[in-house]
């Protein structure tokens, strides 16, 4: 059965857990079931929608431990529990900073409802519409993002990925430190078995931010997280939306492009093209070396040939090293 439950991600690469009368393993500490009225009482009859995706809309929640709750209502309920109470028990022993905390899950009937830390900044795309990132954060969110996207990729037992990597999915807490969180479509899967997978075939992304494979039905691999975040980069750089024309910048004449053109021709065509690109709401305040480094790596990740593409833990390297290339090169 395909599965409905398409939150995103992944696997403590521990084994510290416990059973649920299911006899499913569940996280030792901080997750649990909930029923469909503690919740529909926690979100005040799901009253305070805060997100809303393809696989379900979202809701804040005050929990009776007065702890602040994201509530994901999943839109179809055809998965069986068991199988939604496998999943979930592997999505609950989630273990890094950067990515988003499951707390519990409801599987009661035909309601499916996950429930998650709350974060106080929203997403990555609501913070750039207002302008409200200076370079710092810019640069910071860039490389925690890449940390939960590496973990997922390289450092799990079960390899996962999450094939939808956009500004929507990258939430902020009060630091604005990002945490990857997967309100669209992702899956989790064997390593030796993605290939194979006719369900994984299906998977889609967001216009925009889609890597070439799956518009040419070639084999699905890592590479095109890589590809997703290398746009949702050049977006922080030039706050601009990938999916649609370029309009006039400065007073130049509108360009009939996309945002991936755009900057390709920029930087063959002009020295000082990180400048030209950079987001106008930046101002003059910013570290030069610092947005040519996160230029740079957007440009090694968007690479149309997925070999050339960098792996997540390479661009991890990169941002922390401040150098374009883990061996000391440069992609550009």
């Amino acid at each position: 059965m395909t599965c409905i439950f398409v939150v995103l991600f992944l696997i403590k690469c521990q084994h510290n857990s416990s059973m649920d009368p299911h006899g499913h393993h569940l996280a030792a500490v901080g997750f649990r079931k909930f029923t469909y009225s503690e919740l529909k009482k926690a979100t005040k009859g799901f009253s305070q929608e805060i997100g809303r995706g393809a696989g379900g809309t979202v809701y804040k929640a005050l929990l009776l431990d007065q702890r602040i709750a994201a509530v994901k209502k999943l839109n179809d309920a055809k998965q069986g529990e068991g199988e939604f109470l496998a999943e979930a028990s592997i999505i609950g022993r989630l273990n890094h900073m950067n990515l988003i905390e499951m707390w519990g899950y409801c599987a009661e009937g035909k309601h499916r409802l996950l429930v998650y830390e709350y974060m106080e900044n929203g997403s990555l795309a609501d913070n750039l519409s207002s302008n409200t990132l200076d370079w710092s954060k810019r640069y910071n969110i860039a490389l925690g993002t890449a940390r939960g996207l590496a973990y997922l990729h390289e450092e799990c037992l079960e390899w996962i990925l999450h094939c939808d990597i956009k500004p929507q999915n990258i939430l902020l807490d009060s630091n604005y430190q990002p945490k990857v969180a997967d309100f669209g479509l992702s899956k989790l899967l064997n390593r030796d078995v993605l290939t194979n997978n006719p369900n994984f075939s299906m998977i889609r992304g967001t216009r925009g931010y889609m890597a070439p494979e799956w518009v040419f039905n070639l084999a699905v691999t890592s590479k095109v997280d890589v590809y997703s975040y290398g746009i949702v980069l050049l977006e922080m750089i030039t706050g601009k939306n990938p999916a649609a024309d370029i309009q006039a910048i400065n007073g130049e004449e509108p360009y009939n492009g996309r945002l991936v053109t755009w900057v390709r021709e920029k930087r063959r065509e002009c020295a000082s093209w990180v400048e030209q690109i950079l987001d106008s709401a930046l101002g003059s305040n910013y570290d030069d070396n610092k947005m040519e480094i996160l230029a740079r790596v957007a440009l090694g990740c968007i690479e149309e040939d997925k070999e050339e593409r960098p792996t997540m833990s390479q661009v991890v390297e990169m941002l922390q090293n401040q150098d374009c290339d883990p061996n000391g090169g440069v992609y550009y």
